[in-house]
């Protein structure tokens, strides 16, 4: 009885060992920050954000969807009417690679491998040199299933980038009608 007892131990033991090394290999994109001092963190949750639009290049599939104070402040009218969006506004661009569907009875093209999110935070305290809004990219990469801070998301896109849709709070997406 001693023996078997010792055995379970021993196996319970590695099983543990084996969930903490696990848990401890894993990547927590939730702890990067980009250069410019984004957290990730900040972005918990986005992945059942709503959607607020798509767009699209030759390449890459962007998916762009906006935290509940975003969405509600789009719904209420910004910054179509004139308004900048409130604090705490919270916007992911969501990019994949395309590929054309093998399955679908027509042609069509299907996001493949996700690359990159693209995210942006109102906080005009922190970000009053660029109009408010903090700017970030993650990009991924598929092989390690990892994401890493771009360092040169600063000068990538960004403000400078957004400039021509200052009027619009530096959004360039519309929240489309549904």
């Amino acid at each position: 009885m001693k023996r078997k007892s010792k055995l379970t131990i021993a196996m319970a033991a590695a099983v543990l060992a084996v969930l903490v090394a696990t848990a401890v290999y894993a990547q927590d994109k939730y702890s990067l920050k980009s250069p410019g001092g984004i957290a990730f963190s900040d972005f918990r949750g986005y992945e059942d954000w709503a959607v607020v639009s798509s767009a699209r290049t030759d390449e890459i599939l962007k998916v762009i969807v906006a935290n509940p104070a975003m969405i509600k402040a789009f719904k209420s009218g910004i910054p179509g009417n004139g308004q900048p969006f409130p604090e705490g506004s919270m916007i992911a661009k969501l990019q994949w690679k395309l590929k054309k569907s093998t399955e679908a009875p027509f042609v069509v093209e299907v996001p493949d491998v996700y690359s990159q999110a693209f995210l942006m935070e109102k906080d005009n305290k922190r970000f009053a040199k660029s109009g408010g809004w903090g700017y970030a990219v993650f990009n991924y990469e598929a092989a390690s299933d990892k994401f890493t801070p771009d360092s040169k998301s600063l000068s990538d896109c960004g403000y400078a980038c957004h400039t021509p849709v200052k009027a619009k709070d530096y959004i360039f997406h519309p929240y489309q009608k549904r």
